[in-house]
């Protein structure tokens, strides 16, 4: 077959297979073969650490949507089975203090509700009735009652009385009027009237007892009173709390009276509170916020009523998140990104730490972002998610004298089958200032030394995220498509310190273009890429950079710009987080600054640009609007720039929700590569 009529018979959606038309089709990973992904998420240990429940992550090919089920397994890798069935979604698994009983939430009548299962006979109960759908749940210390979340909506009058319309009538829906601050969310959509609260429901059913009150917010786990009496929850209850978005406080609630009292007063975010098991400590994280584009949020603790607040965590520049004590209430678990790669750290209340394990991550299935978590037992067994590049997150134990174990293997059916990329680690220094920036390259299954490959720069998003070591479907298919990828940690990516994160403040793009450009020409030197077959992409914040670096270089000869900001004016005022960004990530408004807005938008450079590019971006994108891609799109098609723009069909700011919409990102970005590979003319 000839290589152009080989081409028209290609699909999008086979876009893989042009690139290795000698490769065995099965023994490399297809777009199809994402609906065959699993991952395990939120695992949680039992109190005796001999057994961990999780979650266990599918695609349901036939609805194009992710699932999840609950499984359980010994912490020595025994007798794993599943705990619940069905195609719906599982979520949330919480032992009961005593170890007998699990609560979930699961969907049904219409709402996400709280069940409890009876270990040892398996009975189960639904246990709730609500209206509105159920979040973060908790148990007493002493098994009786099941703290939520849980959205409770705002009767609003409406702006204008309308005429009542004729019986059988069918008229317009009524319009939407928006007189909040913040009015829809990405993922969530417009938002109705309403605020989260926290609630107290009997664990054996029954009525479910609103225990904050007011114009606020309060979304997180709350954690409860060991000695009784109440619980303590992060939230920002201040008058301002729209407009100064990051201010939260720990608040004590009590059960008796309602009343809430603040325990912590600093400007800047406080979060994720824990009672230690005696009961006299507080410990949480947070940092003084000095309006800084990225802070660091740093382990602390305070005695049960406020006093003695102290930093614990000083020596570690790295971001703290997930505290849980020991048994002892001398010291707490905790994970942190350590230079692309998530650990779980052990610190003493005398401050002295230990790393227990490393490799957490595994449940952004798409590109290689840190994520994950652990639970940890009584006797100091913990449970985490763990991955690497040749697999998503799986399921693995350990403890503070021991090593840690995987122990499942979600997706050996499918991957051990296949021939993947290797990952290497590599570090080089920007041309900017000689600093040092961390990558990875992966090498396609394909790889021949002696040969010259296509590159594909791909750039993470945030900007204040990582990539690193985990699996990535998305690279992992460009590799299997024959192409070298370059993925990197550039100046104002996280687990590299605060001082690294915040080179970039009121700055952004900055100078990642150079580390990106300096990334490039340590892999050129390798001798194993074309110079002359250079490609990039990126999303988000990687949308931005690529966008950016197309206006300053034409060497790369195609380029696909997702879900990007081009114009940082109409950015910060149509965003979701719009009281946020303008307030950290600019020195004002943008009528106040339009210079600095208009510097670092990347329509500026668009009269630079030569180079074909494809904007593509979810239509339901309320985190960088879908506007964006349509201006410099329209830009640069009355630059007769070859372009186009793919718009994904309700689609958020995450793309790959649905398998499908995973599948259709990865194919069109082949495919426009493909088009302009010279390889191919």
């Amino acid at each position: 077959m000839k290589k152009s009529t080989w081409r028209l018979a290609c699909t999008l959606a086979a876009a893989l297979l042009c690139h290795s038309v000698a490769a065995a089709a099965g023994d490399l990973l297809q777009p199809a073969d994402i609906f065959e992904l699993e991952f395990a998420s939120d695992p949680q240990i039992s109190p005796d650490g001999k057994q961990i429940v999780y979650v266990r992550n599918f695609m349901d090919i036939m609805r194009d949507r992710r699932r999840s089920s609950l499984w359980i397994i010994g912490s020595d890798g025994a007798d794993h089975r599943p705990l619940t069935n069905g195609s719906g979604a599982y979520v949330s698994p919480r032992w009961s203090p005593d170890g007998t009983r699990l609560l979930y939430l699961s969907r049904a009548d219409g709402a996400t509700q709280v069940f409890v299962r009876w270990m040892d006979t398996g009975q189960t109960a639904k246990i709730s009735n609500l209206t509105e759908s159920a979040d973060n749940p908790a148990w007493s210390p002493d098994g009786e009652f099941i703290s939520f979340t849980m959205r409770v909506p705002l009767e609003t009058d409406l702006l204008a009385k309308m005429p009542a319309k004729p019986e059988g009538a069918n008229w317009a829906r009524p319009v939407r009027v928006v007189e909040k601050l913040i009015y829809r969310q990405d993922g969530r959509g417009y938002l109705e009237d309403g605020y989260d609260h926290l609630f107290v429901l009997p664990a054996e059913g029954g009525t479910p007892r609103q225990i904050t009150s007011g114009s606020f917010n309060h979304d997180s786990e709350a954690s409860w009173d060991p000695q009784g009496g109440g619980l303590v929850v992060a939230a920002n209850r201040h008058d301002d709390w729209e407009y100064d978005p990051l201010n939260s406080e720990i608040y004590l609630v009590s059960l008796s009276d309602g009343s809430i009292t603040p325990l912590t007063d600093r400007r800047g975010p406080d979060d994720e509170p824990q009672y230690s098991p005696d009961g006299k400590h507080i410990a949480y994280v947070g940092y003084d916020d000095e309006g800084q584009s990225y802070g660091v949020m740093r382990l602390h603790v305070m005695n049960r009523d406020g006093s003695g607040k102290r930093l614990l965590s000083a020596e570690l520049d790295r971001q703290i998140t997930n505290p849980r004590w020991d048994e002892r209430s001398q010291g707490l678990y905790f994970q942190y990104d350590d230079q692309g790669n998530t650990k779980i750290g052990y610190l003493s209340l005398s401050k002295k730490m230990d790393t227990l394990a490393s490799d957490l991550g595994g449940t952004s299935i798409g590109r290689p972002y840190s994520g994950g978590s652990f639970s940890v037992a009584k006797n100091g067994r913990f449970a985490f998610t763990q991955s690497r590049p040749s697999y998503p997150a799986d399921l693995a134990a350990g403890g503070r004298r021991s090593e840690s174990r995987r122990l499942t293997r979600l997706n050996d059916d499918l991957l051990t089958h296949k021939k993947l990329a290797e990952v290497e680690e590599i570090w080089f220094d920007s041309s900017h200032d000689e600093r040092r920036i961390q990558g990875w390259i992966a090498r396609p299954p394909q790889f021949d030394p002696k040969r010259k490959h296509p590159l594909i720069l791909e750039i993470h998003g945030g900007p204040f995220a990582n990539y690193g070591d985990r699996f990535s479907m998305e690279v992992q298919l460009y590799a299997a498509a024959g192409y070298v990828v370059l993925y990197t940690n550039p100046r104002g990516s996280t687990s590299y310190g605060e001082e690294f994160g915040n080179l970039i403040h009121h700055d952004y793009p900055g100078n990642d273009y150079d580390d990106l450009m300096s990334g490039v020409d340590a892999v050129l030197q390798s001798g194993h890429v074309d110079e002359e077959r250079l490609f990039v992409t990126g999303g988000s914040g990687g949308g931005v950079l690529t966008s950016w670096i197309i206006g300053k270089t034409n060497r790369f000869r195609a380029a696909v710009v997702a879900k990007p900001v081009i114009n940082w004016t109409s950015f910060v005022l149509t965003a979701d987080a719009y009281n946020f960004f303008y307030k950290y990530w600019f020195p004002g408004p943008p009528w106040e600054q339009p210079e600095a807005y208009l510097k670092r938008s990347p329509l500026s450079l668009v009269g630079n640009v030569t180079t074909p590019t494809m904007i593509l971006t979810g239509e339901a994108d309320y985190r960088t609007p879908i506007a964006e891609s349509e201006q410099y799109y329209q830009a640069l098609k009355l630059r007769k720039i070859d372009a186009a723009l793919v718009r994904v069909p309700g689609a958020s700011h995450g793309i790959s929700k649905r398998p499908s919409n995973l599948i259709a990102k990865v194919a069109n970005i082949l495919a426009w590569f493909d088009r302009y590979d010279k390889a191919n003319k």
